[in-house]
């Protein structure tokens, strides 16, 4: 294989789609698996599109996800700029080659004229197309006399240049995932490669920078299969040696029907882009959501790369190891929110107790809380398999860090019998005579009480939990008391027995 050069070239015109950081994963999946060189390229020569922050955006979201930049921006490298507007005066030459070689032309029409030349397609049924049907009759060099089109570039009348396609030529290239294409000339337009600003369009701009920064493999979203006969066909009209292509599938909605947008997001209540976007519009992210940046990882390494095992837990290095861009598919991959949570909750649980303490420390300070962080450690420790994000072990928790100020009326209904405060007095007097107050010790004395008294274990502790919680829920009770201690599971006992009832 010859040098592995590939890059991510995402435009600044908004936050981060999760389907532009898999088309950057695996980039750079290949790239280190192939010992060679991930490049971050910033494609702005849509200007009217520009958004403020989006650069910076993109660079923040690749970092938090561990995908590391060999050249960039900020890395440099031998083959910058890396940004396109940095790179303006070298595209013109290109564009002024095709036309010097006939497959390039001025367009003089303007937005009107087209809009008017459209307009009245449409009205007859049909899809205008400027292309080799309709050129010699528009307002270009191909129709004018040279003497006409080289008077308005004088007259510094407003122009674009566009590409010659062919009439009817068949256009044969190959895609490592999708196989053999075979498209014909006739179906295509004369795409813009120079607009009247002065920049080059997309076509031009990408097809001479991945040609000057020696990029091997152009490995990109599905959205630009439809421009690959005319980058093939600039490659051709450059003489220059073609890379390998491959158009990775669409990410797909919960549902399979289309591609996953921020709309989705917002309707199911998940997100749609790596990080918290504050311009405008703003969008939550994963990190905010509290997801850990390697379980999205794995989580998005898998939507559309089957690694042809069992096997779905995977570090960095393991998704690096085993990618194939032979084992992408073609279809489209449905997003699974809750598959994503799923991830979430196995990361955290190969975390260890102290790591998710000194997480959920941080939680607890907000809230005014401080707790030493070897009982947070234990109390992770009983919660942990309940939860799939820090955040939730709060929801698990609470009643850890302040006494039920309500009771559940449900649980009350069910489980509150006549005789269960004299049950919970009689049980408060056996907790005051313990002194080791661990579960260990408490469970088996309360245990052997009941089975002495011939009382209904399951009456007792569901009242107990009741009072103590304040519903049906935590982890095991003698674990709960342990940890709140002798005096506060006392006086919460008091408490729920003078409010539930006589």
């Amino acid at each position: 294989m010859t040098r592995v050069r590939v890059r991510f070239a995402p435009s600044p015109t908004g936050p981060l789609h999760i389907g532009g950081v898999r088309t950057a994963l695996y980039n750079y999946f290949f790239a280190k698996k192939n010992n060679g060189t991930f490049i971050l390229r910033i494609e702005d020569t849509d200007k009217a599109r520009f958004v403020e922050g989006a650069e910076e955006y993109i660079m923040e979201s690749l970092k938090w996800c561990g995908i590391i930049v060999d050249e960039g921006i900020n890395e440099g490298g031998n083959y910058g700029p890396y940004r396109q507007s940095d790179r303006k005066a070298i595209y013109r030459q290109y564009a002024d080659m095709l036309i010097d070689k006939g497959d390039a032309y001025f367009a003089f029409d303007t937005p009107e004229q087209l809009e008017t030349l459209r307009s009245e397609s449409g009205k007859a049924g049909n899809t205008f197309i400027y292309n080799a049907a309709v050129r010699e009759k528009l307002n270009n060099s191909v129709s004018l006399q040279e003497t006409e089109w080289k008077e308005k570039l004088d007259k510094g009348e407003p122009y674009v240049i566009r590409y010659k396609m062919p009439h009817n030529d068949d256009i044969h290239f190959d895609d490592i995932i999708r196989g053999h294409i075979v498209v014909n000339t006739g179906t295509l337009d004369d795409k813009v490669l120079f607009k009247s600003d002065g920049m080059p369009t997309y076509h031009l701009a990408n097809i001479v920078d991945d040609h000057l920064m020696e990029i091997s493999h152009v490995i990109r979203g599905e959205e630009w299969l439809p421009s690959l006969p005319l980058h093939i066909m600039l490659y051709r009209s450059f003489s220059w040696d073609l890379p390998l292509f491959a158009h990775l599938p669409l990410l797909l909605k919960p549902d399979g029907k289309g591609k996953l947008s921020k709309r989705d997001g917002d309707k199911m209540g998940f997100p749609v882009f790596p990080l918290f976007w504050p311009y405008g519009e703003t969008a939550k992210g994963y990190r905010e959501e509290g997801y850990y940046p390697d379980a999205f990882i794995n989580m998005l390494a898998l939507l559309g790369w089957n690694p042809g095992t069992e096997q779905e837990i995977f570090s960095m290095d393991e998704l690096i190891e085993a990618f194939s861009i032979e084992r992408v598919g073609k279809s489209g991959s449905r997003f699974d929110p809750e598959k994503a949570k799923w991830f979430n909750h196995q990361y955290l649980q190969y975390r260890y107790n102290n790591q998710l303490a000194l997480e959920f420390r941080e939680f607890l300070r907000a809230r005014g809380h401080h707790v030493d962080i070897i009982r947070l450690e234990t109390l992770i420790g009983l919660v942990k398999e309940r939860v799939s994000f820090v955040k939730e072990i709060w929801e698990q928790t609470d009643f850890f860090f302040k006494a039920p100020e309500t009771y559940d009326q449900e649980v009350i209904k069910k489980r509150w019998k006549e005789n269960s405060a004299a049950l919970l007095r009689e049980l408060i007097s056996i907790l005051e005579k313990i002194d080791d107050f661990s579960a260990a010790k408490t469970e088996p004395v309360i245990k052997t009480w009941i089975e002495e008294k011939g009382y209904n274990t399951g009456e007792i502790m569901n009242v107990f939990r009741l009072v103590v919680v304040g519903a049906s829920r935590g982890p095991h009770i003698f674990d709960i008391i342990c940890w709140i201690g002798k005096e506060e599971t006392i006086k919460r006992i008091g408490k729920g027995v003078s409010v539930i009832g006589k």
